[in-house]
This record gives structure tokens, C-alpha cells and sequence, in this order.
């Protein structure tokens, strides 16, 4: 009995397997990329003029980050955080007592949701999209 040759397709296996390994990854935020965004996020509300409210109760940017960072450290401890939409997700967004709903006001503008402030304002660190993307 004789085996097929497969000396072809073996070459050709190899040749695109080295091909995928060697294609870049997706570029994925690092934990000192998020770390980064996180202490930008956090210190853009405490420079702004905005203020955000808290379970019903509004306080100056200043106040806020305090809060936030120290929210931030309570889940980074945990390990619940590793990106800037995990940092929003879980502890930007909402009252972890009571579940209500975080809010940014600036200016004479209406209130709008903590989440929907801090994303727009992490598009605006990350910069545009490359074309293409």
C-alpha cells in the first residue's frame, strides 16, 4: 500500500500557520493602559466644572473623584477592574448600596447619567478611530 504524498499540504500548513502567528495581535488595553485612563477619567471630573450627584444628593468634582477613587480601590482590590469600561461599569455608574443611578450635570446643561459622562469622556482620551478600524 502507498500513502498519498502530503508533502505539499504539509508545507502549506506550515506556511500559514507561521503566517497567523506571526500577525499582530488586536492591540488590548494593558493594565498600566487602564490604570491610566482610570486616573485621567476620575481626575477629568474633579478639574471640570460638573457637578455629580449621589444617591440624591449633589457634590463638587472635587468631592466626587475622592469618592470615586476610593470606590475605584475598593474593586481594583477585588480584581473587578481591568479597563476603563469595567471602572465605569462597576463603580462610576451607580451606588453600590443603593443602586441608584449616578448623574453629571455641567453647567446650565441638563443631568445626565454618570456611565454615558465618563464614556464620552474616555472617546475623547482614546482620540478617533484610525480609518478602517
Amino acid at each position: 500500500m502507498r500513502f498519498p504524498d502530503c508533502s505539499r499540504g504539509l508545507r502549506t500548513f506550515t506556511l500559514l500557520l507561521a503566517l497567523v502567528l506571526a500577525a499582530p495581535l488586536p492591540a488590548q488595553a494593558t493594565p498600566a493602559d487602564a490604570e491610566r485612563e482610570i486616573t485621567a477619567l476620575i481626575a477629568g471630573l474633579r478639574d471640570s466644572p460638573c457637578r455629580f450627584q449621589r444617591n440624591g444628593r449633589w457634590h463638587d468634582g472635587a468631592r466626587a473623584a475622592a469618592h470615586l477613587r476610593r470606590k475605584y480601590d475598593y474593586v481594583r482590590e477585588r480584581g473587578g477592574v481591568d479597563s476603563a469600561e469595567a471602572f465605569i461599569e462597576l463603580a462610576a455608574s451607580r451606588s453600590s448600596f443603593t443602586g441608584r443611578p449616578y448623574r453629571v450635570q455641567c453647567g446650565e446643561a441638563a443631568a445626565i447619567d454618570a456611565g454615558a459622562w465618563f464614556r464620552a469622556r474616555l472617546a475623547l482620551l482614546r482620540g478617533p478611530k484610525p480609518r478602517g478600524s
